[in-house]
């Protein structure tokens, strides 16, 4: 399990215990943290779990996919350089205590 906080657009901080492998668009739905929808299932087909990385860390995640980048230029909030999909990254024990800001609309 890896712990990921996740910071809704209302200042609310979540710790979710994340099973490796799991994306973490999944862990915040099930865990029922406000601020991702995830309307595709994890497809990466919605940009509905935009969600911005802690910068200092940005550089420990694998780069986005070009279908990201695609998904990316079509969210509904700000996009920023520390902007990712939730269901693109996965749970491990290198991303223990990743921050996750969530922006103030997904739609």
């Amino acid at each position: 399990m890896t712990t990921i906080t996740y910071i809704e657009a209302s200042g609310q901080r979540t710790d979710v215990d994340v099973a490796d492998g799991w994306s973490l668009m999944q862990a915040a739905i099930t865990s029922g943290v406000d601020g991702i929808i995830g309307e595709c299932g994890g497809s990466c087909a919605c940009a509905t779990c935009h969600c911005y990385v802690d910068e200092a860390r940005l550089g420990e995640l694998p780069p986005p996919s070009p279908g990201e980048l695609d998904m990316l230029a079509n969210v509904a909030a700000e996009r920023r350089a520390n902007s990712r999909l939730a269901c693109q990254i996965k749970a491990s024990p290198l991303l223990e205590g990743l921050i996750l800001t969530l922006p103030e609309t997904q739609e």
